[in-house]
């Protein structure tokens, strides 16, 4: 079966959808809450077309749980061996699921919330973050931390008469000699062209994750599929959580723990593009679909997360979810930007919480 992948992102296990939305701090009416039963986080993905969000329960868990827009559960899925990074095909017919626990790539048809195909990858291969381009899906995989990370793969033969339904074929280290220190966390953006128009190159970064100086690749998408270094940089700083790509493919942006901000770079050279300061060291970050406002995440005990209108100056609202913590990467949007989703963790670690944000503009 053919896999299309969007990019993606994670997950929750008791949910709690109570929230607290304000500019700079004011109150607003809480949300009923939802338990999830998931053990970790690792990723989340909405769905606008189907009325789902699915979120994974990270490395340690064997679920996905799916819930609606508005955060009721729908259904957990099982056996997801170490359900980790999320993505959507661009027809939201399809959610794909990494298993890090499980050397293995699922499709998840979201009719029917059952896994209707497998890609079986090497042992000990741990694919973790996904990312969908130029139908291409990239997988970073990569297992602990001993520095044998790297960029993965699948592709699909056209089909024939001989094989009208071919296998997917899959690739590992498709970077090159460089290897990551853990699975790279991805993020792509690609232009289709009409027929007949010149090859437009995709962008692909790849992030190494939480190191004391975290280095940052983007590359080209070459019209085979390829890779090829178009920059590199260590100045998003050190213990790097999130990275996220406004809807052109232009700006970077990226949360770190070295940062009080988080930073936007251009993905032509890597050289700065602004920040947007929080104070707190963020760990989430995500541009909007109409790249309009760029949302930020910070693990504070006070307010989360921080929205600005994009190259703004000060945030246009400060959002107080609970008393837990932002999850790293625990920051997405509908499409149609009529909610915003953040996950939270206990202080300590332990069950997240899913917090479905309807009135982020008011």
């Amino acid at each position: 079966m053919r896999l299309h992948i969007n990019r993606a992102l994670a997950a929750a296990s008791a949910v709690v959808l109570t929230t607290s939305l304000g500019v700079f701090a004011a109150a607003a009416p809480a949300l009923a809450d939802t338990d999830l039963g998931l053990p970790g986080y690792g990723d989340l993905v909405a769905n606008d077309e189907h009325n789902r969000v699915f979120i994974s329960g990270g490395p340690a868990s064997n679920g996905i749980t799916v819930t609606d827009l508005d955060g009721e559960v729908v259904k957990q899925i099982k056996n997801q061996y170490g359900a980790t990074g999320l993505a959507q095909d661009d027809d939201t017919e399809w959610i794909y699921a990494a298993l890090t626990s499980g050397d293995a790539i699922t499709e998840i048809d979201v009719h029917t919330l059952e896994e209707s195909d497998k890609i079986q990858l090497p042992a000990n291969t741990c694919p973790t973050h996904l990312v969908y381009a130029g139908d291409v899906l990239w997988f970073g995989h990569g297992c602990d931390g001993n520095w044998n990370g790297g960029i993965g793969r699948i592709t699909w033969p056209e089909p024939t008469e001989e094989d009208p339904d071919p296998e997917p074929v899959y690739q590992l280290n498709v970077q090159g000699d460089l290897r990551f220190q853990r699975a790279p966390l991805l993020a792509a953006h690609f232009e289709e062209v009409e027929e007949g128009e010149p090859y437009q190159a995709g962008t692909l970064v790849a992030a190494q994750l939480n190191l004391s100086l975290s280095t940052v690749y983007v590359y080209d998408i070459t019209e085979d599929n390829g890779l090829s270094t178009r920059a590199s940089s260590t100045a998003p700083g050190s213990n790097l959580f999130d990275i996220g790509l406004d809807k052109y493919g232009e700006t970077l942006l990226t949360g770190a723990g070295g940062r009080n901000a988080t930073q936007a770079y251009a993905t032509s050279n890597l050289s700065g593009r602004g920040s947007y300061y929080t104070g707190y060291h963020p760990l989430a970050v995500a541009a909007a679909p109409d790249d309009c406002y760029v949302v930020s995440g910070v693990r504070s005990t006070g307010d989360d997360i921080y929205l600005y209108e994009t190259g703004g100056v000060a945030p246009e609202k400060r959002i107080d979810i609970s008393e837990d913590v932002l999850a790293p990467r625990g920051l997405t949007w509908s499409d149609d930007m009529e909610h915003l989703y953040a996950v939270t963790l206990p202080p300590t670690g332990g069950a997240p919480e899913l917090h479905v944000i309807h009135d982020w503009k008011s």
